[in-house]
C-alpha cells in the first residue's frame, strides 16, 4: 500500500485535472445536479487513477466511467485515452473469465453443500453461519466496484484497499471544505 500523503495529493491533484476538464467542457452555467455529477465523476476517476490501475476496483472504475461522452472526456483526460482503452480491455476480460469460472464454482459448491446437508443434519450451526457468511459477501461484492467479479480472498484484499483510497478521498474533501468554509474553522 502506497504513504497515504502521497495517495492524498495524487488524488488531489488528479481530482483537480478532472474537474477542470469537466467544467472546460460546459459551456453553459452549470446546474446544482451537474455540479454534483462532475464532482462525484472526477472524483471516482482520480481515487482509481491514484491507483495506477494495480486494483481491480479501480480498474472497474474506470471502465464504468466512459458511460457518456463527458465522463469518458474526463477519464482520457485524467488517464489519457491508450490508459482508459487498455483497462476496458484488461476489466471485460478479466470479469468475463472470472464470472465464468466462478459460476462453474458455485455450482459445484452447491451440489456438495445439498449432498453435505442430507447426510449431516447436525451441523445447522455451521449451516447457519455460512449462509451468514455468503450474505456478507454478496453484500460486500455489491460495495466494492468490481467485486461481484472476485473470488473471496482477492475481494477481502481490493475492500481494504478500497476503503484506504475512500478514507484519502474522504480526508482531501474535508480539508477542502473547511479550507473553503474558514466560519466553521474559527468556531471550534
Amino acid at each position: 500500500m502506497r504513504n497515504p500523503s502521497s495517495l492524498k495529493r495524487e488524488f488531489l491533484k488528479k481530482w483537480m485535472t478532472g474537474l477542470q476538464i469537466y467544467t472546460t467542457s460546459s459551456n453553459e452555467n452549470m446546474t446544482v445536479i451537474e455540479r454534483k455529477t462532475a464532482i462525484k465523476l472526477s472524483a471516482d476517476i482520480a481515487l482509481a487513477s491514484s491507483r495506477n490501475c494495480a486494483t481491480r476496483w479501480s480498474r472497474a472504475v474506470i471502465a464504468s466511467s466512459s458511460v457518456d461522452n463527458r465522463s469518458r472526456r474526463v477519464a482520457d483526460g485524467v488517464l489519457g485515452r491508450a490508459v482508459c482503452e487498455r483497462v476496458k480491455q484488461i476489466s471485460n476480460s478479466k470479469m468475463t473469465r472470472s464470472s465464468w469460472s466462478s459460476g462453474m464454482i458455485l455450482k459445484r459448491s452447491r451440489r456438495v453443500r445439498r449432498r453435505r446437508n442430507k447426510c449431516m443434519k447436525a451441523m445447522a450451526a455451521e449451516s447457519v453461519a455460512k449462509r451468514l457468511v455468503l450474505k456478507r459477501t454478496k453484500v460486500l461484492r455489491g460495495l466494492v466496484p468490481g467485486g461481484e467479479f472476485m473470488d473471496e480472498i482477492s475481494l477481502i484484499e481490493e475492500t481494504l484497499d478500497y476503503i484506504s483510497a475512500l478514507q484519502a478521498q474522504v480526508d482531501v474533501m474535508r480539508c477542502l471544505a473547511t479550507a473553503y468554509n474558514p466560519s466553521s474553522s474559527s468556531s471550534s
